[in-house]
């Protein structure tokens, strides 16, 4: 298996998770949403054609709804998102180097929207493309691919803000890298979001 999807959630802890819904609904309202969205992530992720790496933020759960046969779990090291993302991969891309193709793409657990076949298409953007993004209404991305490990676009965003897209589309620009751009999503960060989200279901 050539395609590899490096997952990035938070273990599921109340107080810990979706500040933002908690500080209008509470830390356990925010944890039932947040492990609401873990099962829709598992779904999807699960459906998907690819080789698994799961990274906690915490620790590593082997008696949680991630089947350790079915995952690769690590732990997410690093400063800030950036700097935990950037490890992610190199630390996928030297499991897998002994792969003579190799396309990798990262995913977190807030993005309800995202589907297996969202999935397919981003690693088939990798077959003629360096990178793939999916942007966020936002200013973020809820999706990341690369067939060549390349640290320096995680370098100097400035993260949780409304510029990480555009900032990290700039520097594969200036890289003389190609990209493709996957549909632009909502992601969940606020009461709003969920709302939005569960009107339409």
């Amino acid at each position: 298996m050539n395609n590899h999807l490096i997952v990035f959630i938070k273990n599921p802890q109340e107080g810990k998770v979706k500040t933002r819904i908690a500080q209008t609904l509470g830390d356990k309202a925010a944890l039932d949403i947040y492990l609401r969205l873990l099962d829709i992530v598992h779904d999807v992720v699960f459906k998907a054609d690819v080789e698994r790496h799961l990274f906690y933020s915490d620790f590593p759960d082997h008696d949680d709804l991630w089947s350790h046969t079915r995952f690769h779990k690590y732990v997410q090291t690093g400063a800030d998102l950036g700097e935990r993302m950037k490890n992610a991969f190199q630390t996928v891309f030297d499991r897998v180097s002994g792969h003579e193709s190799k396309k990798l793409v990262i995913i977190g657990s807030d993005c309800p929207y995202l589907s297996s076949t969202l999935i397919g298409d981003a690693f088939i953007s990798l077959d003629d493309a360096d990178f793939v993004v999916g942007p966020t209404f936002d200013g973020g991305y809820y999706l990341l691919g690369m067939n060549l490990f390349t640290p320096s676009v995680f370098d100097g965003i400035h993260w949780s803000t409304e510029h990480v897209f555009e900032q990290t589309l700039d520097k594969i620009k200036c890289q003389g890298s190609t990209f493709r751009l996957l549909p632009t999503l909502h992601d969940i960060d606020t009461e709003s979001d969920w709302i939005r989200y569960t009107e339409n279901q």
